[in-house]
């Protein structure tokens, strides 16, 4: 296979395997694993730029930040994204050296700080549904709510969450640095959490704003924007499934743009799971020509040499 530019957005559970296994020692260990399939392609000489979720690192420093609000200041969401995507580019960044030494090849690895441009007229700002954070007590709840600002949702009869907007992303503020990156051989880790959602001003300045992005549609810009080969969605299930988790389960070795579409309409994929999945790489093949894929962390180099995982095609 000749040389190619892939985008791979690693989902959660390519940092934290299980709710028994959450602790910064433990995510590393997962974030190794997931590290050991990508080095293997980087050996094969392909390119990559690697995005990565963040949404229980982003409810742990939440959660710490309530336990110390009577001695602390809270932590704006945008600040938590970023602080997140530090951490987290740590740790692939690391992993991904240790895995290059012991290939017995040498490659850079640099994580950015990437801001993502939203609309600040998304109808989600009006609306917020994205839940976040630890459940509250009512009365926990209606305080933030008053003090705060903090906009609240009961969940489920679980108790009350803080909600947040999910507008959709617009442009990666750091395209060009991370295109002279990929220009100078160095593999980059870019767009952690979908990016730090900010608002340019008519000035040309950027404000952050409260809210999350979602990072499988911030990668597909990404690799868009990057004019990618591939796009890769790695995530908990090795390949896409129609009536999944049924007794008539099927999995899907390729998909086409018009099937994709079908399936969609026909309900198949959940909206809170794969579904923002199937509809960023659905955006990315219809716009580009390009392949995208959809499999597990264990399956991302099988996935481009030997058959696993679900194609998508248009």
């Amino acid at each position: 296979m000749d040389s190619k530019l892939i985008v791979i957005a690693i989902g959660g559970n390519s940092l934290i395997e299980d709710s028994k296994h959450v602790t910064v020692s433990a995510q590393y260990e997962a974030a190794a694993k997931t590290a050991h399939h990508i080095a293997r392609l980087v050996k094969e000489g392909h390119r990559v730029v690697i995005a990565h979720g963040n949404g229980p690192q982003v409810g742990y420093i939440l959660l710490r930040a309530e336990y110390a609000r009577k001695i602390l200041h809270t932590v704006p969401l945008d600040s938590c994204v970023a602080d997140t995507q530090g951490a987290i580019g740590y740790q692939l960044q690391r992993a991904l050296d240790n895995e290059f030494a012991a290939l017995g090849i040498k490659q850079n690895v640099a994580t950015v700080v990437t801001q993502v441009e939203v609309d600040p007229k998304d109808k989600s700002f009006e609306n917020p549904t994205k839940p976040i954070g630890s459940f509250m007590s009512q009365e926990e709840a209606m305080g933030h709510k008053e003090k705060d600002g903090w906009s609240i949702m009961e969940d489920a009869g679980r108790g009350y969450r803080r909600v947040v907007a999910s507008p959709k992303p617009k442009k990666i503020v750091e395209l060009d640095t991370i295109k002279t990156l990929l220009d100078n051989n160095i593999i980059v880790i870019a767009a952690g959490g979908g990016g730090i959602p900010v608002v340019r001003a008519e000035d040309g300045t950027l404000s952050g704003k409260e809210a999350v992005i979602d990072k499988d549609l911030a990668a597909a810009i990404l690799a868009k924007d990057l004019k990618a080969d591939m796009f890769v969605i790695s995530t908990a299930v090795e390949r896409v499934c129609l009536n999944y988790g049924k007794p008539d389960q099927k999995e899907l070795k390729s998909i086409t743009i018009p099937e994709i579409d079908k399936y969609i309409e026909e309900g198949h994929f959940a909206p809170g799971s794969m579904l923002p999945k199937i509809q960023a790489i659905r955006d990315f093949v219809s716009s580009t020509g390009g392949t995208g894929l959809i499999t597990d962390p264990a399956h991302l180099y099988d996935a481009l040499y030997n058959g696993a995982g679900t194609k998508v095609v248009s």
